[in-house]
């Protein structure tokens, strides 16, 4: 796989079970991320397995938009789901959790998916035009509260 265009890494003291249940659930990622705002599920889907999908709610200030997600990775050392809007892809989004000594370390990466026409109708309707910098600083806002949440901060 390629190089994300934006990452972050956090050391978390928790286990990893713990911190894949936070991550893994799309309803508690929302508690946790900056633009992303909600879920449901779609397809009978109830729970985070691969290829399950659920319609992502998201917000930046007075602008709302959805997406459509599918996992592609379940398991308690990465979860991930490929992004999608009009049936055009849109990102990749990875949280892969390591073990180390009494907790894990956390890596929070994604993928720019968007063809180069399409960047700009999406940067304009969620009012990001430098995508890969607003991501880094998401990344880093949710790291900050997953791992406060995790450690029961």
């Amino acid at each position: 796989m390629s190089t994300p265009d934006a990452t972050g890494t956090i050391t978390v003291n928790a286990a990893p079970e713990s911190v894949y249940a936070l991550v893994s659930d799309p309803g508690s990622l929302a508690s946790l991320a900056e633009e992303y705002a909600g879920h449901r599920w779609l397809d009978g889907a109830s729970a985070p397995a691969v290829g399950a999908r659920f319609r992502g709610s998201n917000r930046r200030g007075f602008r709302r938009w959805s997406t459509l997600s599918t996992i592609t990775d379940a398991s308690v050392d990465r979860f991930a789901f490929e992004v999608t809007s009009f049936g055009l892809p849109v990102a990749r989004w990875q949280y892969d959790i390591e073990p180390s000594g009494d907790g894990c370390v956390v890596t929070e990466s994604t993928w720019d998916r968007r063809p180069t026409w399409w960047r700009y109708p999406t940067s304009f309707a969620t009012g990001v035009w430098q995508r890969d910098s607003q991501n880094h600083a998401n990344i880093e806002t949710t790291l900050t509260r997953l791992k406060d949440r995790a450690e029961g901060a």
